[in-house]
């Protein structure tokens, strides 16, 4: 290749080298520039106040945790304390029940005839011993006056105390009896609700089954368990904090009763019993309920979970800064779970307005506009219904043409022309008396 070609070539490298941009810088400002352009051409982004949140230092409370369900302290198993045939249930599951209400019967027919025995048994204890009373009483008065030995006037007395003693174990029998009579009767221990029917009548009852519940709806309380690791924390009087299956909107409060010195043999964790601190509290048994023993509590700046957008580990949320919403990474601790709402470690500052809900739409430096419901329009009256037939009111139209100003007028040539067309209707009385006012 000649020296001539070579500078050739190497002219043409040099020109094409030169006229290639710079692919990154020119391409990042290139981008920035579109994003730029693209934020100012976006629409402003009208926003209401209850859209935008004003962060604020909160109380973010922490403790161990305790799930268990909610359980009344006044509760009854009633059972059957005798075998016997369930004749009859008057209660049904949800029912209110006073103290002493009957909720069940059992057969007692064989009761019934030891109760008349032992009935029997008395009466005839009672006589005998009334009567060796009264010998008792005859010979030690005729000892006092020489007429009679002091070996009968001991007798009789032996005689009297034998009788007594009779009499004595014929009362503890007829007890016996009417106290296995009384227990064929299930009457409710104390005022509550029946939570548990397991009877019906026909049912054979054998010694202990279970036939009804009955529980005290106002006596609620929280029995929760905690895990042992952090038994160490718990104290009588601490608040705890707690949802209740069932009652999602709801946040319950209630204090620590008592703390079990026994783990649990099946979950090894500790038991603990949470009074209700306030008078609201759920009037259902056995609900699931899952909260937090407050031991420790801060003041730090919260923000609400629908606030975040989550992109991989980062988390962002939109700020407004001078009419414009900004995406600013935020850096999370911990959660509150009664609250649901995010510790805000850095990144944010009280005070500051962020979006509640944002949505993907979004662009770094939109416009923003806050606006206010637009007042009602005032109710436009009502017109009041005409009274004038539709014949008359062509007429009225007609009348408009003509050389007519005054309603009156108008109104009048609408009636003549009435009058005028019933005339060959049997009208021209009418027509008369028109003409003639």
């Amino acid at each position: 290749m000649s020296r001539l070609s070579l500078i050739a070539l190497a002219t043409l490298a040099l020109l094409t080298a030169c006229g290639k941009p710079a692919p990154d810088a020119n391409g990042a400002k290139a981008g920035s520039d579109v994003k730029a352009v693209a934020a100012t051409h976006a629409p402003s982004l009208i926003l209401a106040p209850e859209d935008v949140q004003t962060l604020g230092v909160g109380e973010y409370a922490s403790g161990p945790v305790v799930t268990g369900s909610i359980q009344p302290e006044r509760r009854a198993d009633l059972r059957a304390e005798l075998q016997a045939v369930v004749l009859a249930v008057y209660k049904e599951n949800g029912e209110s029940v006073k103290r002493g209400d009957l909720l069940a019967r059992l057969d007692d027919t064989a009761i019934r005839d030891s109760v008349q025995s032992a009935d029997e048994a008395v009466r005839a204890s009672s006589q005998s011993f009334e009567q060796a009373e009264r010998q008792f009483q005859r010979l030690k008065t005729l000892q006092a006056q020489g007429m009679s030995s002091i070996q009968a006037m001991e007798d009789a007395e032996i005689r009297r105390n034998n009788a007594q003693s009779d009499l004595v174990a014929a009362k503890a029998r007829q007890a016996t009896a009417r106290q296995q009579q009384q227990r064929t009767e299930i009457r409710a221990p104390f005022d509550g609700v029946v939570s548990d029917r397991k009877a019906s009548p026909g049912d054979s009852a054998q010694l202990g089954k279970e036939l009804i519940k009955v529980m005290d709806p106002g006596s609620m309380r929280f029995e929760g368990l905690v895990s042992a690791d952090r038994m160490s924390e718990l104290k009588l009087g601490q608040t705890v904090y707690f949802k209740v299956n069932g009652y999602p909107q709801v946040d319950f409060q209630g204090k620590v009763r008592r703390i079990a010195q026994a783990a649990n043999a099946n979950t090894r964790q500790v038991e603990v019993l949470v009074d209700f601190a306030g008078a609201q509290q759920p009037g259902v048994a056995g609900l699931y309920a899952e909260g937090r023993v407050q031991t420790t509590s801060v003041s730090a700046l919260m923000v609400a979970d629908g606030a975040l957008v989550k992109e991989g580990d980062r988390s962002y949320v939109w700020r407004i800064d001078s009419g414009a919403i900004n995406k600013i990474e935020v850096r999370l601790g911990a959660r509150d779970d009664r609250q649901g709402l995010y510790v805000v470690a850095a990144g944010l500052k009280p005070n500051d307005r962020i979006l509640r809900h944002p949505n993907s739409t979004l662009q770094n430096g939109q416009k923003v506009d806050f606006t206010r419901a637009p007042k009602p329009a005032p109710a436009a009256s009502t017109p009041k219904p005409s009274t004038m037939t539709s014949s008359a009111r062509d007429r009225m139209d007609r009348a408009d043409g003509m050389d007519i100003t005054s309603p009156t007028e108008a109104a009048c040539a609408a009636a003549t022309e009435d009058d005028a067309d019933g005339a060959g209707m049997g009208a021209p009385a009418r027509h008369s008396m028109f003409r003639a006012a």
